[in-house]
């Protein structure tokens, strides 16, 4: 990562820096995590010290103030973060992720975006919807529900996926690029975990959206951004292992967060009905705290594998392949599973009072336990694609989302 100029600090001299900032913050999302929890949305003080650091410009061009970050980075800003909140943390890799899908348009649609507010955020939502299209000769109208929208309580722009009628052939799927101000945010999230995401439902009513507006989506996952695309832009063909960056961050930090909670409290939390007057004396404990950091590191060495990868790539102007796109998708999975893991160990060894509203732990277990389910890492699609390109047949024909 190269020096950036900060509009609201001097210079950021690289990844130290910015890492620096999101841990000036996370002790604010560690206090207001409860609150987030509770209100299910994040509080305007977290986004305010998230924005203020400058965290949302992570992904967003040079030239309107943004960092450009390399892989690393981001990856190390969302653990960060995630020490403090889930939540605030998985909005945050969210919403950088859709700042890098608007960094993808027109230059035109960029400067309406960014030219007055370098901090504007665009919400991503992935999820297909049934929604109706009317073409014109310069864009179209789309009406309907998008669900699942992380982030788009603290965005000014949305992006969703739409498919535009073709007069031969299947339809053209799009990413349409509206200001938020079109459209409506339904409270739909009413989930157990991750709770502060705030991810309800986009409706949207006949809003216009030119065609600058539009950009096509398969051949961002396909790899292949090169004919839609600017060919200066380093990470054009890597969307989908930069959205699960955003992603696994945050449950990294997190579960890290708990296992140090865990290590704190066993020094003075007694084994009920035993002669342990110290939680950290039974050799169980000791078993238990070291499969659970194991968990944690590998999970943490394959998570870098992505980001570094991703880089690479990057770097040499390479486009990766099925198999190397197969295996992200593969180790952003395990790196989800191995945090579930870690939390699963960490609160039996603790106790059934983990379990208690008032302790931390819970609402740790209830985050990982949601996010790590996620579509990205679920339903064992990731491991059928990776097989898939390992005996070389196109793991396409299972998933797009490679």
């Amino acid at each position: 990562m190269t020096d950036s100029v900060d509009r609201i600090g001097g210079v950021v001299s690289g990844q130290d820096e910015l890492v620096g900032r999101a841990a000036a913050v996370r002790q604010r999302l560690w206090e207001d995590a409860p609150v987030a929890d509770r209100d299910r949305r994040l509080t305007d003080r977290v986004i305010d010290s998230v924005v203020q650091a400058g965290l949302m410009r992570l992904l967003t061009p040079k030239r309107f103030g943004g960092y450009e970050a390399d892989m690393r980075t981001f990856l190390d800003v969302t653990t960060e973060l995630g020490r403090g909140c889930c939540s605030t943390a998985w909005v945050t890799g969210v919403l950088n992720v859709g700042n890098f899908v608007v960094s993808l348009f027109p230059s035109a649609t960029q400067d309406q975006v960014w030219s007055a507010d370098p901090d504007a955020r665009s919400a991503l939502v992935l999820g297909s919807a049934s929604a109706s299209i009317e073409p014109t000769a310069d864009g179209i109208y789309i009406t309907g529900q998008w669900p699942y929208a992380s982030g788009s309580l603290h965005a000014d722009w949305v992006a969703v996926l739409v498919a535009i009628p073709a007069k031969a052939g299947p339809p053209e799927v799009n990413l349409a690029l509206i200001p938020i101000n079109q459209v409506q945010l339904r409270d739909t999230w009413h989930f157990t975990g991750m709770r502060g995401t705030g991810s309800g439902t986009v409706d949207i009513h006949r809003a216009f959206v030119p065609r600058t507006h539009m950009l096509p989506f398969l051949p961002l996952f396909n790899g292949e951004a090169d004919t839609v695309v600017e060919v200066w832009h380093p990470y054009r063909n890597s969307l989908a292992g930069l959205f699960s960056i955003g992603l696994i961050g945050p449950m990294i930090g997190s579960a890290e967060t708990a296992l140090q909670y865990v290590l704190d409290q066993g020094g003075t939390r007694r084994v009920a009905f035993s002669h342990y007057s110290e939680l950290e004396q039974s050799p169980t404990f000791q078993l238990d705290v070291a499969s659970a950091a194991r968990k944690l590191e590998t999970a943490k060495l394959h998570a870098r594998r992505i980001a570094d990868t991703v880089d690479e790539n990057a770097r040499t102007d390479h486009n990766p392949d099925l198999l190397t796109r197969s295996m992200l998708r593969m180790d952003s999975t395990y790196v989800a599973q191995q945090c579930r893991e870690t939390l699963d160990t960490l609160l039996t060894t603790y106790g059934s009072s983990a379990f208690n509203e008032t302790n931390p732990l819970q609402r740790i277990w209830r985050d990982i336990n949601v996010a790590s389910r996620h579509i990205a890492f679920g339903m064992g699609v990731p491991e059928q694609l990776y097989g898939r390109a390992l005996i070389g047949q196109d793991p396409r024909a299972i998933s797009y989302l490679v």
